[in-house]
């Protein structure tokens, strides 16, 4: 399999946010451009999070969706505030590929199989916001706001299980550190399941990229900050796990 570099857009009140820890949210830019400009410089898929889940971020999420998908021709995933099938479809109606989804899958488990019967595995994604307690790693709800006391690694072969096609592994310890992604944790994810796990939360520097794929053994790694904020493109990254021998597309 070749390694997916996949940016990350945190939408918030129809911009582009980045945060530390989920917390101390700064204006990244228009959601729309930023895609775009992805798209251009290689990206392999997109994810956009609706990081308001109200209603009203939600109309402005399927919008930008909309727009868009109009524009970008790489694999768009949309997440964040997803609670129904009806909201699914919405969402892949307004353009995207796959929906993530996280909250509600925690109260609702079936929501991942009734969404993978109805759309098809290759549509779901779920995504586990995850934070260290003691020795092992808790799902958290209500972006990143409630301890669910579940095991992340129980959770992840559950979901599995119930038809998710793909995992999307965020940190929330290292989320806007830039100190590196959480490799312990990515690590035991990836050898736990067999479907595709996306490393996300932490990336500084193009070396830790290349450790979440060699020592995390990620499948894809979401990055934000050092695209947002110009410090690579995805060139650069590209052509830095080359030389480092990684497979990508």
């Amino acid at each position: 399999m070749t390694l997916r570099i996949i940016p990350c857009l945190d939408v918030f009140d129809g911009r582009v946010v980045k945060g530390t820890k989920f917390k101390q949210l700064r204006d990244a830019g228009d959601p729309v451009k930023l895609a775009q400009e992805y798209g251009e410089q290689g990206a392999d898929e997109i994810i956009f999070l609706d990081i308001g889940a109200t209603y009203r971020s939600r109309k402005i999420m399927l919008e930008v969706m909309e727009k868009v998908s109009r524009c970008v021709f790489v694999p768009l995933t949309a997440g964040g505030g997803i609670q129904s099938i009806s909201d699914i479809r919405d969402s892949l109606n307004a353009g995207a590929d796959k929906v993530a989804v996280c909250s509600a899958a925690l109260k609702n488990p079936e929501i991942l199989s009734s969404g993978a019967e109805t759309f098809g595995s290759q549509c779901i994604v779920l995504s586990i916001d995850a934070k260290k307690q003691g020795k092992t790693w808790h799902a958290y709800s209500h972006g990143g706001r409630l301890d669910t006391h579940t095991d992340v690694l129980e959770w992840s072969l559950k979901a599995q299980t119930l038809g998710a096609g793909e995992i999307l592994l965020n940190s929330i310890d290292m989320d806007g550190t830039k100190a590196g992604y959480e490799l312990e944790l990515t690590r035991k994810v990836s050898e736990k399941v067999a479907i595709p796990v996306i490393a996300s939360g932490g990336a500084g520097s193009l070396a830790q990229v290349y450790a979440a794929v060699k020592s995390g053994k990620a499948d894809a790694v979401l990055i934000a900050s050092l695209l947002h904020f110009r410090e690579f493109s995805i060139g650069d990254i590209k052509g830095y796990l080359k030389k480092k021998g990684v497979r990508i597309r």
